[in-house]
């Protein structure tokens, strides 16, 4: 099965709420870093790709339709090439306030899964801080200004590189309507999924 739908953006711009709302109108199943804790038998096909940019991407996705979030979004232009006929989805947020959500939970918990000694995890986030925090920040996460603009230059790559007629460029706050006519889906009779904030990221933990 070819993925449909090719996430662009980066973790913590609503992608656990576009997962949702995707897997509403009848993208399922939707990958998700999510999935990477449901199957870690995944992380092998990952350390590949991070290793050489590349791995058995049918594999990797089979039974899913889309993808979102890290770690999918570091390879949206192999994916977007890959499989031809997706479209690619670019979610956004005002840099800042995705900068300050990092910091306040994606960030803390690789470092904790760093200090672990459960191995499973400690693996898991070893391969996080390599593909986020290494390769797509150069380990400069902490410093605003640069990472903010490896968040822009993201955009402007992702904008550069697709088509219009193939690309949404998508706020949560816009709701149903933007991703439903992009779609070509109705529109649910239910509110767009709003969840995974900071604050619930954190009671989880």
């Amino acid at each position: 099965m070819a993925l449909d739908i090719v996430g662009a953006g980066f973790g913590r711009t609503g992608t656990l709420s576009l997962k949702i709302a995707l897997e509403k109108l009848g993208f399922n199943k939707t990958y998700h870093m999510m999935e990477v804790f449901q199957n870690p038998q995944h992380l092998d096909l990952w350390t590949q790709a991070l290793d050489s940019g590349n791995c058995d991407w049918d594999s990797l996705f089979d039974g899913y339709r889309a993808s979102v979030d890290w770690p999918a979004c570091s390879y949206w232009q192999t994916l977007a090439d890959y499989y031809p006929d997706s479209k690619v989805i670019l979610s956004l947020r005002n840099p800042d306030s995705w900068f300050d959500s990092v910091h306040k939970t994606i960030y803390p918990s690789t470092l904790k899964g760093l200090a672990t000694e459960d191995t499973q995890i400690k693996q898991w986030a070893e391969w996080a801080n390599k593909l986020i925090w290494e390769k797509t920040f150069s380990g400069r996460i902490t410093d605003r200004e640069y990472a903010v603009n490896v968040f822009n230059e993201n955009i402007k790559a992702v904008k550069k590189n697709i088509t219009t007629d193939r690309l949404l460029i998508f706020e949560a706050a816009e709701g149903w309507p933007p991703l439903c006519e992009f779609l070509g889906c109705d529109i649910p009779d239910e509110p767009y999924p709003r969840t995974n904030s900071a604050e619930e990221f954190l009671q989880r933990k």
